[in-house]
């Protein structure tokens, strides 16, 4: 039986491949890397938070924005460079701020749907890597700040997630290492953290237990049509010279940044842009250092940090949007904010030994992934996940599945696909 070709083994990727698996279908799975899960999937903020579904497509992240473009450290950075990529994604963004409260409602159903799935096949196949089911704790320190995440709020529980405001003397209670003074937060119990390299390499054994062939080290070069649906890969493994070529029964493009490149192959447009983040784990090799760590995972709204405990002897501290291209570099004026952040809130955290990392968010301009068909038979689609990537994964490889399980067996019903 001819495989179904999966394009991409980040945590997209591979939780497409186990979907398809488990319904019995057989998977290639082709990556540029050596080993699963080497770019974005592998030093996130390691949160699972169906409480910062909000989408970005508000006046006031644009206005925003604009400020915070002569400043060098700031949360969020655009290179000024223009470039028809960036300007057309741009353009995109803006008028998408017309759905900002559907689409938001839409992201948080999906995040919660997602939980689920992933915490299943964690369970299934007795994956390790480091869940904490602690919840996370936004915090605001002024007045004007809380009030405006009450409507946040609000089209959060919309769509079903519990999340309620805690006064500063909760705040401490739950987090009791977080130093600082605060208005008030929010948390969100059901919210959980962990290591998303670690999840993605062992859902990947997985696969490959059940059946699912990868092929690592292999740049895919094209992506060639043929009939009722069948397809032709041609890649190139890493140090050869001759380009190899398999057919496929239909193929799912789980590439991230790359899956504009791959669409524009097979005709269809996925404005995905890369937007830089930043992580530091800061590693705590002293009783002093993990007592001083937090449990809970933390996210301020205000400089727009995230953290995640990652096991006894790891905290995971990210944040940061760049708009620079498909740029990786791990910029010092970037990393240091992170640096002095954790110095701040966690005054006992011993930031002698920290690594940093960068990688590239695949973001689509509404926010929202694209999930389902492409316009030919056989094509379709899991990518343009953004910050939420991990948080919406579970949920997305099953819509896929199904999308495909209904494109190759009449008469079955698939589940409603998100459009980008």
């Amino acid at each position: 039986m001819t495989p179904i070709a999966v394009i991409g083994a980040g945590i997209t990727g591979v939780t497409t491949a186990y979907a398809l698996a488990i319904r019995g279908y057989p998977v290639t799975v082709y990556d540029r890397n050596r080993y699963a899960a080497m770019e974005t999937s592998f030093a996130n903020g390691g949160q699972l938070s169906a409480c910062n579904a909000e989408v970005w497509n508000k006046l006031s992240t644009v206005i925003q924005g604009l400020r915070w473009m002569a400043r060098r450290d700031a949360p969020l950075l655009m290179n000024p460079a223009p470039s028809w990529h960036k300007l057309s994604w741009m353009a995109e963004f803006v008028r998408e701020i017309a759905h900002y409260r559907e689409n938001t409602v839409e992201t948080v159903r999906l995040a919660i749907r997602a939980r689920e799935a992933l915490f299943g096949m964690a369970r299934a196949e007795g994956i390790d890597f480091d869940l904490k089911t602690r919840g996370i704790l936004h915090f605001y320190r002024d007045e004007t700040a809380f009030r405006k995440a009450e409507a946040v709020n609000t089209l959060l529980r919309e769509g079903g997630l519990e999340r309620h405001a805690v006064t500063p003397e909760e705040i401490r209670t739950i987090e009791p290492t977080l130093a600082g003074d605060y208005y008030g937060g929010f948390y969100t119990p059901s919210d959980a953290t962990g290591d998303i390299h670690k999840f993605t390499r062992g859902l990947a054994a997985a696969c490959a237990r059940r059946g699912v062939r990868f092929v690592h080290d292999a740049t895919v070069e094209a992506i060639e049509p043929g009939g009722e649906g069948a397809h032709r890969i041609h890649w190139r493994e890493a140090g050869r010279g001759d380009t190899r070529m398999e057919d496929a029964a239909a193929v799912v493009i789980c590439a991230g940044t790359g899956s504009r490149h791959f669409a524009a192959m097979l005709g269809d447009r996925v404005n995905v842009y890369p937007v830089k983040g930043y992580s530091i784990t800061v590693n705590l090799y002293t009783p002093e250092a993990r007592a001083a760590a937090p449990e809970v995972s933390i996210l301020d709204e205000a400089t727009k940090i995230v953290t995640s405990r990652l096991g006894e002897d790891r905290f995971r501290v990210a944040g940061t949007a760049e708009f620079n291209g498909f740029n990786r570099d791990i910029r010092h004026d970037r990393i240091q904010p992170l640096v002095d952040w954790t110095r701040a809130q966690f005054p006992g955290v011993d930031t002698d030994r920290v690594v940093a990392w960068s990688g590239l968010r695949p973001m689509l301009p509404n926010m929202l992934p694209k999930v389902g068909r492409g316009r030919r038979a056989g094509v379709f689609y899991n990518t343009g996940h953004g910050h939420l990537g991990w948080t919406l994964s579970g949920a997305t490889a099953e819509l896929v599945a199904e999308a495909v399980a209904a494109a190759s067996e009449p008469g079955r019903a698939a589940g409603l696909p998100l459009a980008a």
